[in-house]
This record gives C-alpha cells, structure tokens and sequence, in this order.
C-alpha cells in the first residue's frame, strides 16, 4: 500500500438524490488504523468564462442556499449522464445566459472539494460571442440575473464577497494573468 493510501473496507449508500449520492466508508489508514469517510459522488460540471467583444466577462447571479446569500459567478451547470463536456458548456452558456460562442477553448479542470466529494470542474472560455434568438430554457428552479463586467469589477466583487466560489476566483485569475487584460 502507497504511504498515503487509505484501503476500503466497506462502502455503504445512504443517501441517492437528483445530483449527489452520499456514502459511508471504513478505510484501512496507512498505519494500520481504521477510519470512517463521509463521501459525496457528483458527475461533475463544467463553467465558462465567457467574454465579450469589449472584454467583459459574463456573469450569473443567483441564490445559493448552501451560502443561504446570492453570489456572482460565472454560468455553470452539470454534466448529465453521457453528455459530453464541451457541448455541456455550450447548453449551460446558452440556457444561462442567452449567449452562444463561435470559440469555445478548454482551460483546466480540478476538483473542488477533494477532502469529502469527488467532484471535477472542467472550465471553457468562450469568446466570439453572440445572442442566440431562442434560448434552450433554464432550469425551472432556477433563476438568474446576467451581469457584464470589467476585470476591475470582477476583482472588487471577489473583494466585497459578492464573488465567493473557487470556480469564478479561478476564471478570473485566468482573464487577467493570461488573457493580458
């Protein structure tokens, strides 16, 4: 066993819902001890970066009742069963805030919780944007308001907290350190 793997010993499903499932494992510790895992399982997301012509970035506001506040982030949404990343990207953009890309480009991807969930983000930027005349709908429980910002902006709401997810932090490191904004 690797010096930092931890073995399981048995894994039981308590909870199955719309997006996670939630189990419980007993795990063998490198030093022989024994330890219980809370584990989450999510089938991943993806989030754009979508910029504008004039190099706005666009963002979503909506509740989050986890926070039980309002953030701004950038327009993301799960990856449903076989679909595949970019064109998932694509529908999130489009259902979320009205616009399609001529130019999609991945950036990265990483885990977002990895002490207790197995979530990935896989992030896209999204340039050469343009309205689209009908929309796919969003989500029915699901209600947004669309903001473009500057990067000025954009870093004084991460200031302000108004910016308080890790994807949208990211996005925006990437817009200014390598977009040259």
């Amino acid at each position: 066993m690797n010096r930092f793997e931890e073995k399981t010993i048995s894994s039981t499903n308590v909870y199955k819902g719309r997006v996670i499932e939630l189990r419980l494992e007993e795990v063998e510790l490198p030093d022989g001890n024994h330890a219980l895992r809370e584990l989450i399982d999510h089938p991943g997301a993806v989030a754009v970066l979508a910029i504008t012509d004039d190099n706005k970035i666009v963002f979503v506001e909506q509740y989050r009742k986890a926070l039980n506040r309002s953030i701004i982030e950038i327009p993301a949404g799960k990856i449903e069963p076989g679909e595949d990343k970019e064109l998932t990207a694509i529908r999130e953009l489009e259902e979320e805030t009205g616009y399609g890309s001529r130019a999609f480009t991945y950036i990265q991807s990483f885990a977002t919780s990895p002490g207790f969930a197995n979530e990935i983000i896989h992030i896209y930027l999204a340039r050469d944007l343009y309205k689209v005349e009908n929309p796919a709908p969003g989500d029915e429980d699901e209600f947004i308001r669309i903001l473009e910002c500057t990067i000025e902006e954009a870093k004084q709401m991460v200031q302000e907290e108004q910016i308080y997810d890790a994807k949208t932090a990211f996005a925006i490191l990437y817009a200014e350190k390598l977009l040259d904004f």
